[in-house]
């Protein structure tokens, strides 16, 4: 079980009163992929700094050492010198993983944080109660280490200071224009021009607050033994089950992981609990159903800024229906907003413009996450029979290529290393 980081007595000082130029509330990879992003844009504008990417930190330099609480966030540079950027987080950067942590292996190439890989997963397998069909894909997953990759991501954020503290929401409205917007604390209220929502599912900068299970919610639980059990078929695949006797809406996975698995079950319908069916999956599998983890996650976009902030990844929505797959594109959201941000610190458009592009390109993408809503709904309601005749056809080579090609160009990791717009 994870401990909150919460600072106690003398350790405990205040921000009320901090006012910076960026806040993101997040630090997960929504919110350092923003933070890296504006790291990146800082350099591209400077001269001094230089322009390409290998001019920041790359992935075989040491991590930077996170500042501690203790260190006061006033001292970050004032008006006139570099921005201002704080990242906010109930938990330690890396403390508290919420997912099976497995990415396309282009994107965790793309955003230089390959020292958090585990191990490479080129093939998929799809089981039913009639058969299991293996697809070599055209592109690969990649099991990672969620606190090193989150490592690997503060690491190149640059300037960005980071506090421990849990946002509880706004204090009034954004006042309109550029006018500073202020966002309540467990430390005291602090104060930022561009204030961005990376803090999941539950869009606490927003108003209503979801409440499952009533919102378009998915849920899911996961164990993680240590290694496979004696017996245990070992591959490089990313196994999934489509089994109403395990979960009736939803399926089931087991991501090897090194010198570990990670076996879960995620059901589409929120009322359905998935602990009784995560533990007969485990013991099925012959592994000890030990280190549980596990989230609610969206499978909705929803609005990708509201009253002056911008919302970035589960507080989006930005979670791929079907496959509940959101790292994948809270680095592809954050970089696009991440862009925004930085063309107002950079005087090339106001906050109310680059609201209005950011919102605009979350938009773009809701004929893709509604073809994926489409067959999230179908796949549950196929007789198996048929539905392992279909996953027959797709493991063919030009069909896997096909469906799997476009599941990535949703999110294509070339948008990390391209140029902005």
């Amino acid at each position: 079980m994870t401990t909150r980081a919460t600072k106690r007595g003398a350790e405990r000082t205040s921000l009320d009163g901090t006012e910076v130029d960026v806040l993101i509330c997040g630090a997960s990879f929504a919110g350092l992929a923003v933070a890296r992003e504006l790291a990146r844009g800082a350099a591209r504008s400077d001269p001094n700094a230089g322009s390409s990417r290998s001019e920041l930190p790359t992935d075989g330099e040491a991590v930077r050492e996170l500042p501690t609480d203790g260190e006061a966030v006033r001292e970050l540079p004032t008006d006139g010198e570099a921005v201002r950027v704080l990242v906010l987080d109930r938990y330690e950067i890396g403390e508290r993983a919420t997912s099976a942590c497995a990415v396309p292996t282009p994107w965790l190439e793309a955003m230089g944080a390959t020292r958090a890989a585990r191990q490479e997963l080129p093939d998929m397998t799809f089981a039913t109660p009639h058969g299991r069909v293996r697809c070599r894909l055209p592109w690969s997953w990649t099991a990672f280490d969620y606190a090193e990759l989150c490592r690997a991501l503060w690491a190149q954020a640059g300037a960005a200071r980071f506090e421990t503290a849990k946002v509880e929401g706004r204090d009034g409205g954004s006042g309109g224009g550029d006018a500073a917007i202020a966002v309540r604390t467990d430390r005291g209220t602090v104060r930022a021009r561009l204030v961005v929502d990376a803090l999941g599912w539950r869009r606490v900068l927003s108003q209503p607050h979801y409440q499952p299970p009533d919102a378009p919610l998915s849920r899911g639980l996961e164990v993680h033994p240590q290694r496979a059990a004696p017996g245990e078929e070992v591959t490089g695949a990313l196994d999934v089950w489509v089994e109403r006797e395990v979960v009736r809406r939803g399926y089931a996975w087991r991501v090897p992981a090194g010198g570990e698995a990670r076996i879960g079950v995620g059901s589409y319908d929120p009322r359905r609990h998935v602990k009784a069916p995560t533990v007969a999956l485990a013991e099925r599998l012959q592994a000890e159903p030990v280190r549980f983890q596990g989230n609610w996650f969206p499978h909705r976009l929803r609005p990708a800024t509201e009253d002056g902030v911008f919302f970035v990844g589960d507080s989006a929505g930005h979670c791929f229906p079907l496959s509940g797959e959101g790292i994948r594109t809270a680095f592809y959201f954050g970089i696009a907003c991440g862009r925004e941000l930085c063309g107002v610190l950079d005087g090339e458009r106001p906050r109310d413009a680059a609201l209005a592009r950011y919102h605009a390109f979350s938009a773009a993408h809701a004929h893709a996450f509604a073809v994926a809503g489409r067959v999230q709904r179908l796949v549950p309601a196929l007789p198996p029979r048929l539905l392992t005749a279909l996953l027959r056809l797709l493991a063919r080579g030009p069909l896997v290529d096909r469906a799997f090609g476009w599941y990535l160009d949703q999110a294509h990791p070339r948008f990390a290393t391209s140029r902005p717009a």
